[in-house]
């Protein structure tokens, strides 16, 4: 897991084609990233997550597959070009960003940008299919980097947009400060609006017979019997529960007080 935090922006060495298959070998001068990283070691390149397969003198080099290549912009690096680079989170570790998996969802592009004065104003394209999950206020990962979502375009717009602000330090610090219009970059929406609608996708609407509680274990239930979480009138184990049998049975020094 990344947070989209950018430690370093490394250098493109070569993009090179894999003899053994249909991907390709990408190496990036990154002196400080390739600094403690073991083989195997996961960075987010560009906010993609690549495996390390070779360390040497201050480079890394990572093995890309055929899909990464066509569904994100790593197959079009070129030598000398500047990539953002980030070391997944030790457990335990801070989360300054959000939760970026390092699994890019799509490819936007950078329509409009603005200076005003010490910070800029960027408008991206977003995939039809990605705009319902970025929100005013939300996260985003921008080529690996995480940003707030200061405005989105309406949900009937023809073309769908997102809007955020860099300040002076990721302006000078990520790739994002060169960007142009026409750039392309790597896009991933905030993980926990996908799960969230998987999980909608799956409840669905009761049917004409079907038992309000679950005899245990469950989830969203009025009435489990047991093990139920934010359950109304759960019989033990109530979490979040009203009426909680747990919660209604008096103590033993309030026993014997009524005796």
């Amino acid at each position: 897991m990344f947070t989209g935090i950018v430690a370093e922006q490394g250098s493109v060495v070569r993009l090179l084609p894999n003899p053994a298959g249909d991907g390709a070998v990408l190496e990036i001068i990154a002196p400080a990233t390739s600094t403690g990283l073991g083989l195997g070691g996961s960075i987010a390149v560009n906010g993609v997550c690549l495996t390390a397969t070779e360390l040497r003198d201050g480079a890394v080099s990572v093995d890309v597959m055929g899909e990464t290549l066509t569904r994100t912009t790593i197959g079009g690096l070129t030598p000398g070009a500047k990539v953002n680079l980030e070391r997944c989170v030790p457990a335990g570790g801070r989360l300054d960003g959000h939760v970026v998996q390092g699994h890019v969802d799509g490819v936007g592009e950078l329509l409009e940008r603005k200076s005003l004065g010490t910070w800029d104003r960027l408008r991206f394209s977003v995939p039809a299919g990605l705009a319902k999950y970025v929100a005013e206020k939300g996260s985003i990962a921008v080529d690996g980097v995480s940003l707030t979502v200061t405005a989105v375009s309406p949900a009937d717009a023809e073309q769908h947009w997102f809007e955020v602000g860099l300040i002076p330090t990721t302006l000078a610090e990520t790739g994002l400060g060169a960007l142009v219009p026409g750039s392309q970059v790597n896009l991933e929406v905030d993980v926990l609006a996908k799960y969230a609608e998987r999980l909608l996708a799956f409840a669905g609407p009761r049917t004409p017979g079907s038992s309000a509680g679950a005899g245990s274990g469950g989830t969203l239930s009025d009435g489990a019997a047991s093990g139920g979480s934010l359950s109304d009138g759960a019989a033990s184990g109530g979490t979040s529960s009203d009426g909680a049998l747990s919660d209604a049975t008096p103590s033993n020094s309030s026993a014997k007080e009524a005796q």
